[in-house]
């Protein structure tokens, strides 16, 4: 066995050991939450609904699938606009096509990550600026973390400061607000110190990245991409806008998910203006977890934030459990979409190599387009 060959078996057995960990803890999480000594647990709605056949709230599921859809469409409008931003072609299909395989692959990739890996390697290939292409990804993936961040501490502070969260939920509370307050602070204080940087300076910093070994040329174009976006505030001021306003969706999604499958039975769930809290801690536990969309791990952090806000962790774990069904069901039906669409629609590459107007009589071969070149001929993968 090869060099090569060995790093790959490595990787296999890696992949497939996140996959059984991810099937450990959810076993784990659902036996640990199947009967608990002092509530209902995962047993009695397995009984009540699956059994028993009595009805779900599907109004709360209906709302959940429209609000998190409408969340993640969001989420690839926001992209797009980053893409433009820098000058690339790229269109709204574009994003959306892209955006549905980078969901499909969020959800059944190990990591939390692994979906906008291969948003960038698509858009790499589809680009002749390959290293911006990729920024782009990385930079849309740090924005939102960024608003995450502030989401916290501006929603955390509201609910604080009006009374909205209960005495022994506020002082649990505190320190991630304030957390959250720092973290903002450090970030817009190296960020207004990154535009007091000559535009002259940024280039020649450039130019110094292109002459390390290897990674240089990549390094310097990467950095270049980063600098523009700090030139281009309106952009990312708008993108940070979006993606509150989708962590509001994602949030909403998650307590209707929590709502589906409950009963007064499973004791309480944590009021909604708690949930602006607990819901961004259960993503950033669910994607510190190293398996498929965080699976297994999200449950137990949802579980153990909300006996945390003071309602039951089996709710927690049902809400996490609910939303996860919709993220595979969508992830699924978004891959089936990008596959009819990757065989209809030209690639960026494409359009830039063919004559304006030419676009539309690109063939199709194997669900990859191979157009009639201008000059020189390339072909999509």
């Amino acid at each position: 066995m090869n060099s090569q060959e060995a790093i790959v078996s490595k990787r296999t057995v890696i992949n497939v050991g996140k996959y059984l960990l991810a099937i450990g803890l959810l076993v784990w999480v659902i036996q640990r939450n199947w009967a608990p000594t002092d509530s209902k647990g995962l047993g009695y709605v397995w009984q009540t609904h699956i059994v028993e056949g009595k009805p779900i709230h599907t109004g709360f599921l209906l709302v959940a699938v429209a609000t998190f859809l409408a969340s993640a469409l969001l989420t690839f409008f926001r992209w797009y606009l980053l893409v433009r931003a820098v000058d690339l072609p790229f269109r709204l299909v574009d994003a959306l096509r892209l955006g549905l395989v980078g969901l499909f692959f969020n959800a059944f990739l190990p990591g939390s990550v692994g979906g906008d890996i291969i948003k960038a390697a698509v858009l790499a290939r589809e680009q002749s600026r390959r290293t911006v292409a990729v920024a782009t990804v990385i930079m849309d993936r740090a924005i939102a973390l960024w608003a995450l961040v502030w989401f916290v501490a501006l929603m955390g502070s509201f609910f604080w400061l009006t009374g909205q969260l209960e005495d022994s939920v506020a002082e649990r509370s505190k320190g991630v607000v304030l957390g959250a307050i720092t973290l903002v602070a450090i970030s817009v204080a190296v960020w207004l110190l990154l535009g007091r940087l000559p535009s002259w300076r940024a280039e020649r910093f450039a130019g110094r990245l292109e002459h390390l070994p290897r990674i240089g040329g990549s390094a310097a174009e990467f950095w270049r991409a980063v600098w523009m976006y700090r030139c281009r505030q309106g952009s990312v001021a708008l993108v940070l806008g979006l993606s509150w306003i989708g962590h509001v969706g994602f949030v909403f999604a998650f307590w209707c998910s929590a709502n589906v499958l409950w009963s007064p039975e499973l004791g309480p769930i944590p009021p909604l203006a708690e949930h602006f809290l607990l819901v961004p801690m259960g993503l950033v536990v669910q994607a510190l977890v190293p398996t498929p969309g965080g699976a297994g791990g999200g449950e137990w952090g949802f579980g153990g934030l909300y006996q945390l806000f003071g309602g039951e962790a089996v709710n927690g774990v049902l809400g996490s459990l609910v939303q996860r069904v919709i993220g595979w069901v969508l992830g699924l039906i978004g891959y089936l979409v990008y596959l009819r669409m990757r065989a209809t629609l030209p690639t960026a590459l494409t359009r830039q190599a063919m004559p304006q107007g030419e676009t539309k009589h690109a063939a199709t071969l194997n669900g990859e387009v191979h157009p009639r070149p201008a000059s020189e001929s390339f072909t999509a993968h």
